[in-house]
């Protein structure tokens, strides 16, 4: 792993610049130039399907159970079907094709179609449509993209919604289209006889034309239409080629649950697979109980070059390894990396899976993460070397400026480069305050250099400017660093924790158990949090490092009324919002019964 880590060949050696203004503010960016990159996203695909065209691009299990696989020449093939009939559909200029489900050969097939003849596509997350039963945002959302077509996998999971949002627009079904009056059958579009209209429509794709729109997750706000172009992506990849240079000698081999509604799934890892002609197997496991036993079966099955999670993913992921090593040996055999993004990865997590690797692999495990936004396409750093524990987000790719700018206490980062996004759709007032004079998208996010004297070590995490509180002393409370420090500390039963406390006198935070938590007894647990307050304590952080009181929550997050995201990552203001109660009766005078504190 010392030579990997060495070789020019596989990794692109750290380095970055650093210039420091008299504001206090630093501009960080690659000394590398930005090298050539594709002109749309359809160019991968045609160069495949011509290269490697026996090649597998993407797999999945079908109703058997077994996998159905597409070659790169079938992939190609029924792009182009699929491409056709959208032409052929003749749909307003400039309105989308809109996914309303989950991960699935089908939908990738019509994503892929749309690009290659410049009709934008937007996947939105399925949760709007099959775990609610009202429809009132969904309907918001549709009414602002104005689809020119909607596509879901099943009529009986996805037709109530879609009926309940009166969409004026041709809906298409992989099964059940036969249902609805006027609904098209995905698979009789699969027969269209492609034209030569189809390769003159993608070859007028200019790179800054719209190649698909993501809604923001919401954990900052209401859903705001982020257009990506194709420069935008296919810049992206070129920067993490770049620096990630193994991926010229070995490809990709995927398994992956997350969704294609959120960029780390849509934009960083499908498009890393398909730009280096590698293979997607769709994981229809999730981090969730009776879910990740499926990621479990298609590890053993699949055995990946590179694994992408969250850091829910991974902690789901931890006790099965820790119980059943020919598993974990069978899932890390051809492992060059574990990637975590999406959320920050808590210290036991890191030393637990070094810990398991290092009991099944010859080669430690590289642990590695990025940093950016669905504005960002979505990758704006990477730490492209071997790091020592987590925090650390990387440096900026080549392409990249990284501003950091002092904002009360802490440094604010902010992004710009070829890959940054032209704006929100239809909203010219949000874009423009998006940027600042110099036209640095401001994120939101904080960071310090992880040494000041030498910045291509890269660039601390630190939380997001906007969560972060003071108590009523005036001290601030950092909720991003403090956060992950309070799941490592509660480990191994805090799945996640939220700080709470806000212009009071004392810090809490409520505690979602993870499963070892649910099978112990309520005194072992309660005893094992009060000792680690008491640890916490000890160290001295002061008021605001360690709470004074905590709570631990019996219901899990729900993901209906958005307190956690499709990635797996809790949102910490819609938990205070929808858990306003459980707040007010942790910091209640006297205590509540549930709360258990140090003292």
């Amino acid at each position: 792993m010392a030579d990997f880590f060495d070789d020019p060949e596989q990794l692109a050696p750290p380095r970055t610049l650093c210039t420091r203004r008299p504001d206090g503010s630093l501009l960080l960016r690659s000394p590398e130039p930005l090298g050539h990159y594709a002109r749309c996203i359809g160019e991968w695909l045609e160069r495949w399907a011509h290269e490697t065209p026996d090649a597998l691009a993407l797999a999945e299990r079908d109703a058997s159970g077994d996998w159905r696989r597409l070659s790169y020449r079938e992939l190609r093939r029924d792009v182009g079907a699929l491409a056709q009939a959208l032409l052929d559909m003749k749909l307003p200029p400039g309105q989308p094709v809109v996914v309303l489900s989950d991960n699935a050969v089908d939908h990738a097939l019509l994503m892929l179609a749309g690009m290659h003849v410049g009709r934008p596509v937007c996947t939105v997350s399925s949760a709007y449509s099959r775990l609610t039963k009202d429809h009132t945002k969904l309907r918001g959302i549709l009414q602002a993209l104005q689809p020119g077509l909607i596509y879901a996998a099943d009529q009986a999971v996805y037709g109530a919604a879609i009926a309940a949002c009166d969409v004026n627009a041709p809906v298409v079904y992989s099964r059940g289209a036969e249902n609805v009056n006027g609904a098209v059958d995905f698979n009789a579009l699969l027969k269209t006889a492609e034209t030569p209209a189809v390769m003159k429509a993608f070859a007028a794709i200019q790179p800054d034309d719209h190649a698909k729109y993501l809604l923001t997750s919401g954990s900052t706000g209401q859903p705001k239409v982020v257009i990506n172009t194709h420069r935008m992506l296919c810049a992206n990849q070129q920067m993490i080629s770049q620096v990630w240079r193994f991926l010229q000698h070995t490809k990709p081999v995927l398994l992956d649950w997350l969704p294609w509604s959120h960029t780390f799934g849509a934009n960083h890892n499908f498009n890393l697979v398909l730009c280096h002609g590698g293979a997607l197997y769709v994981d229809e496991g999730r981090p969730a109980p009776g879910l990740i036993e499926k990621t479990v079966r298609n590890l053993r099955d699949v055995k990946p070059t590179l694994h992408f999670n969250v850091p829910r993913g991974l902690d789901m992921l931890l006790p099965t390894f820790e119980a059943d090593h020919e598993l974990a040996r069978d899932a890390m055999s051809r492992l060059q990396l574990i990637f975590y993004a999406g959320a920050a990865l808590p210290p036991a997590s890191w030393q637990r899976l070094e810990a398991i690797a290092s009991k099944v692999r010859e080669q430690p495990l590289w642990l590695t993460t990025s940093w950016g936004s669905t504005e960002t396409s979505p990758a704006a750093t990477s730490a492209h070397w071997k790091l020592e524990g987590a925090g650390n987000i990387g440096a900026p790719l080549p392409g990249i400026d990284l501003k950091l700018v002092p904002n009360g206490e802490k440094l604010e980062i902010r992004v710009r480069g070829v890959s940054v996004f032209p704006g929100y759709r239809n909203a010219p007032e949000l874009t423009a305050a998006a940027f600042d004079d110099e036209g640095f998208y401001c994120i939101g996010d904080a960071g310090y250099l992880a040494d000041p004297e030498r910045p291509e070590r890269g660039v601390m995490f630190n939380g997001r400017v906007a969560e972060d509180f003071k108590l009523g002393s005036g001290t601030w409370v950092s909720v991003g660093t403090l956060r992950i420090k309070l799941v490592s500390a509660f480990a191994p039963y805090a799945q996640d924790v939220v700080l709470t406390g806000h212009g009071g006198d004392e810090l809490g935070a409520l505690i979602f158990p993870s499963p070892a938590a649910a099978s112990a007894s309520p005194e072992t647990v309660a005893a094992a949090l009060r000792m680690a307050l008491q640890r916490l304590r000890a160290e001295g952080g002061g008021s605001s490092q360690c709470p004074a009181r905590v709570l631990l929550l019996t219901e899990p997050p729900s993901a209906d009324a958005g307190e956690i995201t499709d990635k797996g990552y809790v949102n910490q203001r819609a938990v205070l919002a929808r858990r306003a109660a459980d707040v007010a009766a942790l910091h209640a005078s006297p205590d509540d019964a549930r709360v258990i504190r140090a003292d």
